[in-house]
């Protein structure tokens, strides 16, 4: 009983951690630059979180249960398409600067931040898998920590997001140029960020040309 709850406070804890990650936070930001209450950008969190966890569980528990064995090249991509979806965030969320908050596509309000957790996920589900392999040998206690990691990520990131908006908000009511300005921060950060982990990934890793050097973290 003991071991149970401690792996689940473990778990909980990393997962909430783990949405701290700085790609995770850029990530979030250009979204949340577009809402203008707490609240509605902590459900994006929370959407972003389960897209997260499917993958994780989807991967990652196939990566603990068969045994799966991830080629530094293919792990290496997974990553490089974080740099890509960043650098779209960045140029989207550029693009929308001008126009007011909320404007987004309801149709699109709630699918594109779990897309986004779903790319997230790939990129950090085998770091995730091999470390509990490395320290929990019973599959099923490492799936139930998978998923404990993933609601900690899900819970994570839903206090984020809603610390985030808390600047746009304060924006909106004391000037009509702030909020229009953090907009156009978070999309230069998220474009720069992007393409600083394509040339990281891309050259300095040598994902294209050479022997690809990866450590899945």
């Amino acid at each position: 009983m003991t071991d149970a709850v401690s792996i689940g406070v473990l778990g909980l804890v990393l997962g909430m951690r783990h949405a701290t990650d700085a790609d995770h936070v850029v990530a979030v930001t250009t979204i949340v630059s577009e809402r203008g209450k707490a609240g509605g950008a902590a459900l994006i969190g929370a959407i972003w979180g389960l897209g997260h966890t499917t993958t994780i569980l989807l991967l990652g528990g196939a990566i603990i249960l068969f045994e799966l064995i991830i080629p530094p090249r293919v792990g290496l991509a997974m990553e490089f398409a974080v740099g890509i979806m960043l650098v779209l965030l960045g140029l989207l969320a550029l693009r929308r600067a001008p126009h007011a908050a909320g404007s987004e596509d309801s149709r699109h309000r709630h699918t594109r931040p779990f897309g986004i957790g779903l790319v997230h996920g790939l990129a950090g589900s085998a770091a995730v898998a091999l470390l509990v392999l490395a320290t929990i040998s019973d599959a099923r206690w490492a799936l139930a920590y998978l998923a404990l990691f993933g609601v900690g990520t899900l819970i994570g990131m839903a206090i984020i997001t809603a610390v985030l908006a808390l600047p746009f908000r304060s924006g909106r009511l004391a000037s009509s140029r702030w909020p229009n300005a953090l907009r156009v921060g978070a999309g230069v950060l998220s474009l720069g960020f992007g393409l600083m982990l394509m040339y990281e990934i891309g050259i300095v890793n040598h994902l294209f040309v050479g022997t690809p050097t990866w450590t899945a973290e």
